[in-house]
């Protein structure tokens, strides 16, 4: 029989009925110190705008030419779909755990634990795959640099950042922020003031052929929707704002912060993409560039521009790694804080250190597993591993937000979605469209996501079902008037 959704009333007292009871809500640990704006600055490091638009978007570029416009415009449209699930969610579980915060509460503590492991697993992954790029783009200032070493060293300086105050890494990642933005501010002023493409290409969709691979040939629209699954995970990164919900003053509006970060995410994507595909002076050229963008910025503005990017966008990843570290390190207390662990483990791991007022360890033993995994793994390993992890994260959430209603978990969140439930629904639909496109390009991804959820099954039955009376007991979320 199914284990039922772990629901807890909002207005529960915060301390234990008595000796080895589970605690009936979270108490204030976390310094809720944070407002919206400085919440938004994390959640937009940990997208990352920047690196989308200098990693992912060339992909999706040479793949369809000008019409990578609308590849992106269509996951855009996702994206709000997505988006309005998390911000009901986040409203209704304003908690540090997140996502598995959200099943376990609505489809069950099994799969809640389970989304919990391919989180844990797949953040590790992820995390290590985003530092080990730095060195490609500070290798273009200084060649010793364009090696692992690079990535390992920002892991360890991202891991000691992030175990600061919550308003010194606001800040931190802020000022990251802006110089990573001004980076893509130089792309599209550079396109808007080249313009040499008509409009039309940007809804015209390419690709290379000819003898010698140089030629355009027009293209089919079924290769535009295949490579909008490419776009949707150019914007991930949004939902980011509930982990930080803790530390974050009017908590309530959560939801907010989420749907803001997700439209300045499109805008800070998208106006490049178009500037770039109007600017430049060749659509073969930049099809055919290993590195589109570096050679859009050469040809129009030269190798001091191009190198001068370059380290913008290095500064764009560090603040990315930092970011998820701090997302990482408070999904981990979390989980010790819901007593998922043996308490010899657990115990060190749901502290919060009394002057930082942040997870320490749980903050550095998630820099350390990184960091091993960044050393002994090599780099195509790690992307094969972190493939298709993201969509099953957005179909459990999409499925959390549908059956949150229907459950009655949600009633009380302050943010309800319009649309529901053809809104969750529709996210479904369309994961599922890229989960079967990702199993016809390569069925390993979705085979290792799969296996890091049925890991976590495994552990919830064999550890924490039998313990069930006081752990894995999912308390009520922790309200702003419970303290600061």
């Amino acid at each position: 029989m199914a284990d039922p959704p772990a629901a807890r009333p909002a207005t529960a007292d915060a301390h234990p009925a008595g000796p080895g009871a589970p605690p009936a809500g979270y108490a204030q640990e976390l310094s809720r110190s944070l407002s919206l704006r400085e919440n938004m600055l994390i959640t937009l490091s940990s997208v990352t705008p920047a690196s989308s638009v200098f990693i992912v978007v060339p992909t999706v570029i040479q793949r369809l030419g000008g019409a990578a416009a609308v590849a992106f415009a269509l996951a855009a449209a996702v994206g709000v779909l997505m988006a309005l699930c998390y911000a009901e969610l986040s409203s209704a579980f304003p908690i540090t755990g997140g996502e598995y915060a959200f099943a376990a509460r609505t489809l069950g503590r099994s799969t809640g634990f389970a989304l919990f492991a391919l989180s844990l697993l797949g953040g590790v992954l992820v995390t290590a795959v985003i530092a080990l790029g730095t060195g490609s783009y500070l290798g273009v200032v200084w060649s010793a640099l364009d090696g692992k070493g690079a990535g390992l060293a920002v892991i360890v300086l991202s891991s000691l950042v992030a175990v600061l105050n919550i308003r010194t890494n606001a800040w931190v990642t802020g000022v990251f922020l802006l110089l990573e933005l001004a980076a893509v501010a130089v792309l599209a002023v550079l396109g808007l003031v080249h313009v040499e493409q008509p409009l039309s290409v940007l809804w015209t969709p390419h690709a290379l052929g000819g003898a010698d691979g140089n030629v355009l040939v027009g293209a089919s629209w079924g290769l535009v929707a295949s490579a909008t699954a490419t776009a949707v995970f150019a914007y991930n990164g949004y939902g980011t704002a509930v982990y930080f919900a803790e530390e974050t003053r009017r908590a309530s509006s959560i939801g907010r912060v989420v749907l803001w970060s997700l439209g300045i995410t499109v805008v800070a994507e998208c106006l490049p993409l178009v500037a770039v595909l109007l600017g430049t002076p060749s659509m073969g050229g930049l099809m055919s560039a290993a590195s589109p963008m570096n050679y859009f910025l050469l040809e129009r503005a030269g190798s001091a521009v191009n190198t001068a990017v370059s380290l913008g966008i290095a500064v764009a990843v560090v603040n990315a790694v930092i970011a998820i570290m701090l997302q990482s390190g408070r999904l981990l207390y979390s989980s010790a804080r819901d007593r998922a662990w043996p308490d010899a483990v657990g115990g060190p791991l749901s502290a919060v250190h009394p002057r930082l007022r942040t997870p320490l360890v749980a903050t550095l033993t998630m820099g350390l597993a990184t960091l091993l995994v960044g050393w002994l793994v090599s780099l195509d390993t790690l992307i094969l591993a972190t493939g298709s992890t993201l969509v099953v994260v957005y179909v459990l959430v999409a499925l959390s937000a549908l059956f949150g209603r229907i459950r009655g978990a949600t009633t009380t969140a302050p943010y309800r979605m319009r649309g529901w439930p053809y809104v969750p629904l529709g996210v479904v639909a369309v994961m599922l469209y890229v989960g079967y496109e990702s199993v016809r390009a390569d069925w390993r991804p979705i085979t290792i996501a799969v296996g890091m959820l049925a890991a976590g099954y495994a552990y919830y039955y064999a550890y924490l079902h039998p313990r069930r009376a006081d752990r894995w007991t999912m308390p009520a979320p922790v309200r702003e008037e419970d303290g600061a």
